[in-house]
């Protein structure tokens, strides 16, 4: 997953011998196959064996040496290593503070309604220990919705909204998405275009030496309206936020189109990116008689 990436990486940059196990047929499996590929060759490239399709069965000892065995396609493999690392994710601490007298339900997490109230109205959860995501600024989110139900929800009370939930994975090339992804809307059923810009032509890209990555918008079948938007490369998290805010506020690629961008950043291409769906959706017709009349006007 994401974080086992990130440490992957961390840990390899430090100076470690690092081989990554996933059970996965890729890793990053949420994302996009030419990210989770991209993600890959980078991992590769910083000397990581990244092993997937592998089910980690147990650990065993010789002695001093220690061995985790996996299996592959039926065959069991055994990996020699210092230290195991697993990036399993995180399940909430839920004894010990009285739940249980209480009767409020919990499960992986405390049950809390759309509110954030649990099953009592001056009880609230936010942030990981509630869910549904696991992301500090998610947390953060969550937290104001709770504060203000909790001091105001006489008066008027607030659903907490996840209608927009971006997330990034700190890699180099970072990772970054918001919405649908392909395969998202492949397996919903939704309908999508997509429009792709290539940070390799991007001036300040090439100025940086990082040239490398992409910007691509799923957008709603000739219309503007953003669905998704993933992004490959440097500070791609902070790219982001200009198609988070697009969407949080129901502004389409022409708005970003319509933006001045300061040259030269990276944030131009995002601009770039809405200036590639423009060309795709130009009228045609339109340009064709706009062509004869200056035509006819130069004589």
């Amino acid at each position: 997953g994401p974080i086992g990436c990130e440490l992957a990486q961390s840990f390899a940059r430090l100076g470690s011998k690092v081989t990554q196990i996933e059970m996965a047929p890729r890793i990053m499996i949420r994302e996009d196959i030419e990210v989770s590929d991209l993600a890959r060759d980078s991992l590769t490239q910083d000397g990581i064996d990244v092993l997937t399709g592998h089910k980690a069965l147990r650990c065993e000892r010789e002695g001093q040496r220690k061995f985790i065995v996996v299996e592959h396609q039926g065959v069991e493999k055994r990996i020699e290593f210092d230290t195991l690392l697993c990036a399993v994710g995180r399940v909430a601490r839920l004894q010990g503070y009285g739940l249980e007298a209480l009767g409020i339900p919990t499960q992986r997490t405390v049950a809390v309604n759309d509110y954030l109230e649990t099953l009592y109205p001056n009880i609230y959860a936010a942030g990981d220990v509630a869910g549904p995501y696991q992301f500090t600024h998610t947390a953060g989110h969550m937290a104001w919705y709770a504060a203000v139900n909790a001091l105001f929800g006489d008066f008027k009370k607030f659903k907490v909204d996840y209608s927009v939930v971006p997330w990034a994975t700190f890699i180099e090339p970072e990772v970054a998405r918001v919405g649908l992804n392909e395969q998202d809307a492949k397996e919903k059923n939704i309908a999508y275009e997509v429009t792709r810009y290539g940070i390799d032509d991007l001036d300040r890209a090439i100025a940086d030496g990082t040239a490398h990555g992409f910007v691509k918008v799923l957008t709603v079948p000739g219309k503007d309206r953003i669905l998704g938007v993933t992004i490959v490369g440097e500070h791609a998290g902070d790219l982001l936020a200009e198609f988070v805010l697009a969407m949080k506020h129901g502004l389409g690629l022409n708005k970003i189109l319509g933006t001045i961008h300061t040259y030269p950043t990276l944030a131009e291409a995002n601009k770039y990116v809405a200036g590639e769906w423009k060309r795709a959706h130009a009228p045609q017709k339109v340009l064709a008689w706009l062509g004869r009349y200056h035509t006819w006007r130069r004589g």
